[in-house]
């Protein structure tokens, strides 16, 4: 069954039921804005990234969470660790391959990354999307260059070849598997310029995956939610720091009636 307002609901209240334990090993940027996040959803983060301890808590936690950002040796080391012990226990990988496509280390080392497990989605925005399938994509550090809609093809080709869920996001989000695509319309302007909304994102996806098998579903009910947050916080107030504070307030306080009302879901 395609995703809806319902389907959303569900697994949102799953969330704040369980508490699900997302393991994220993500970049110094956004660390305490993602674990802030993904408190609001209702789930329970965790930040750990030394290669001496993220077995132990993959284990232990519901989902993985992977984000490039930041990379160094010492985090490339606990990326691959953990993302093996997570594919051995079945557990959801959701894999973030911030500004892929800006150095040759950066592409070797997500590449590596997808050979050694490969993640069940993939975030990105249009340009790391284009860069990850190997097609010529210009970067601005780790922003996008182009619209979402122009990395569609190249996100197919990235499902097909690794058999996971890919989400591009944008003004308009493309949640890809196989055949399949979901697109979402929500979500505001002003989230560009706070920084680590699409690490945010991914987070969610992480959450999401924890308590939904069917990462499909799982990723389009991250992304619609991320939308409607963000949509309604700059209702708020239309400005980038008060955003960044009501984004969280309007995660914690999302309503079904809000998803009903505002789902641009297509």
């Amino acid at each position: 069954m395609f995703p809806s307002p319902q389907s959303i609901w569900t697994d949102l209240a799953t969330i704040r039921a369980q508490a699900p334990l997302i393991h994220n090993i993500t970049n110094f940027v956004v660390m305490n804005n993602t674990a802030n996040a993904l408190l609001a959803l209702g789930a329970s983060p965790a930040m750990v990234h030394a290669p001496e301890e993220v077995e132990d808590f993959v284990t232990i936690s519901s989902a993985l969470v992977v984000n490039i950002g930041t990379l160094d040796a010492t985090f490339v080391a606990g990326m691959k660790l953990a993302m093996r012990r997570a594919k051995d226990l079945g557990k959801p990988v959701v894999f973030d391959p911030v500004g892929v496509g800006a150095t040759a280390y950066r592409n070797r080392v997500s590449q590596e990354l997808l050979t050694l497990a490969t993640p069940d989605i993939i975030r990105g925005n249009a340009s790391e999307i284009l860069a990850l399938a190997g097609l010529d994509a210009q970067t601005k550090g780790v922003d996008s260059t182009v619209g979402s809609d122009a990395a569609v093809e190249a996100a197919k080709r990235l499902s097909q070849t690794w058999g996971c869920v890919v989400v591009i996001s944008g003004a308009t989000d493309y949640i890809i598997q196989n055949d399949q695509t979901a697109t979402i319309a929500n979500g505001h302007p002003l989230m560009a310029k706070v920084t680590g909304m699409g690490c945010t994102a991914t987070a969610l996806a992480g959450a999401f995956a924890a308590i939904n098998s069917d990462y499909f579903r799982a990723a389009t009910h991250a992304m619609a939610v991320m939308g409607i947050a963000g949509e309604l916080a700059a209702e708020k107030q239309a400005a980038p720091g008060s955003l960044q504070l009501n984004f969280l307030d309007s995660l914690y306080q999302l309503a079904q009636s809000d998803l009903e009302t505002r789902l641009k879901l297509s």
